[in-house]
C-alpha cells in the first residue's frame, strides 16, 4: 500500500497520530478534523496515499463517498445538523492544504456559523462555451 513518511493522514491512517475515529474499514477512515468549521466536522481519507481527488482509482473514490454519505446521514439524524457541505479540493490553488486526498463532511446548523462557500459567478458568454466544451472533451 503506497504511504508517505510525512504525510500527516498517513500517519494517522497508520495510528502514529491520534485521532476522533467516525469510522473505519480496511481502505478508508474518517476522523472529526482536528481544526473544524463545524460540531463534528470530519475528514474522510483514504488509507492509501493518493495526492488528490484526480488520482484516486475510481472504486476506492466510490467507497469514500458512500462513507461521506452514511457520515452525512448520521449527522442530519443524530447531530441535528440542517445541511451538510461535502467538500474535496484538488491542489493548493483551491485550497488543498494536506496533500492526501480528503472528503471534508461539514454539518451546518444555522446561517450564523461563520461558514461561507461562496462563488462569484461571472457571463458564461465571457469564456466560449462550446470552445471550453470541446476542449474538455478532449480529455475524456
Amino acid at each position: 500500500m503506497n504511504k508517505e513518511e510525512n504525510c500527516v493522514f498517513c500517519n494517522i491512517a497508520e495510528g502514529k497520530i491520534p485521532s476522533a475515529k467516525v469510522y473505519e474499514d480496511d481502505k478508508i477512515l474518517a476522523f472529526l478534523d482536528v481544526s473544524p468549521t463545524s460540531k463534528g466536522h470530519t475528514l474522510v481519507i483514504t488509507k492509501e496515499h493518493f495526492a488528490n481527488f484526480l488520482m484516486v482509482p475510481k472504486d476506492l473514490l466510490a467507497q469514500a463517498f458512500d462513507v461521506a454519505q452514511k457520515i452525512g446521514q448520521a449527522m442530519v439524524a443524530n447531530l441535528g445538523a440542517k445541511g451538510i457541505n461535502i467538500l474535496t479540493n484538488v491542489n493548493e490553488i483551491a485550497g488543498q492544504s494536506v496533500m492526501h486526498f480528503h472528503i471534508h463532511v461539514i454539518p451546518r446548523y444555522d446561517e450564523s456559523d461563520g461558514l461561507s462557500i461562496s462563488f462569484k459567478p461571472a457571463e458564461i458568454s465571457k469564456y466560449n462555451p462550446p470552445a471550453i466544451a470541446s476542449e474538455i472533451k478532449k480529455g475524456l
